[in-house]
């Protein structure tokens, strides 16, 4: 099941230092011998991480047809009024909480149907309230199952996390390939993130299933998003590595 997620942000330099002639690290008092221009390690590397949705909406509907106006309005009053009840005692703050309302002639009877919109951050939050107005409304609710998102931050975030880690396994690399050779890494000269890829989550299952049939956890795994970052960093050599040598 795709996902559609916010458009990554273009391949964008990190860091990009000029060379440093010899005589400058003397003059800013930096320890040790000059490094000699153009002993450079060049590295490619990429990263992949995921993130699981952040968000869950849940949406509740009340239907009530009565002969009388008042008395239809007021049977789904009283269920709004124990669902808010319910969600504010598990901490769900007002904001999270959105009603919405329609009121019409249907035949000899007056129609009040409502429809109450539930966001969650705390997923075990949301099945406890959910299982709490099954067992006190019954049929008298109709509960959609959750859908799963992620906030603006979540996917920032998410992009944030896997450049990052890129960046860290080119150095690894390079500090691997410096050690094969006796050498020590020196600063960064270049990081550049040269693509990124973003995609949403699947079911790992090859029977075709309704969207109504998954499960919870399978919700999640459907809605969790996706990325990769492909990095290349220049690293600078700073001779060869000291050791201590040990006695025998």
């Amino acid at each position: 099941m795709a996902m559609a997620l916010p458009a990554p942000p273009p391949a964008r330099v990190f860091a990009e230092l000029d060379a440093v002639p010899a005589s400058v690290p003397a003059l800013l008092g930096r320890a040790g011998p000059p490094v000699p221009p153009g002993r450079e390690v060049h590295v490619s590397g990429s990263a992949e991480l995921s993130a699981r949705p952040d968000r869950a909406r849940v949406s509740l509907r009340l239907i009530s047809r009565k002969e009388a106006a008042g008395e239809a309005r007021s049977s789904v009053s009283r269920r709004l009024d124990y669902i808010a009840h319910t969600a504010r005692l598990r901490g769900v703050p007002e904001e999270d909480m959105t009603v919405t309302e329609d009121f019409s002639r249907v035949e000899n009877t007056y129609q009040m149907e409502a429809e109450v919109s539930i966001i969650f951050s705390d997923f075990g939050k949301m099945q406890t309230v959910c299982n709490l107005l099954i067992e006190k409304l019954g049929t008298a609710v109709t509960i959609s199952p959750p859908h799963f998102y992620h906030t603006p931050e979540a996917i920032d975030t998410l992009r944030r996390q896997v450049c990052v880690a890129a960046v860290g396994n080119t150095r690894r690399k390079a500090q691997e390939v410096c050690r094969l050779f006796g050498q020590s890494l020196g600063k960064p000269l270049l990081i550049k993130e040269e693509g990124t890829k973003e995609w949403g989550g699947h079911i790992d299952n090859y029977l075709p299933r309704s969207a109504d049939s998954l499960t919870l956890q399978e919700r999640i795994q459907s809605a969790t998003a996706y990325a990769s970052s492909r990095v290349f960093t220049v690293f600078e050599i700073r001779g060869k590595e000291h050791r201590r040598n040990k006695l025998l």
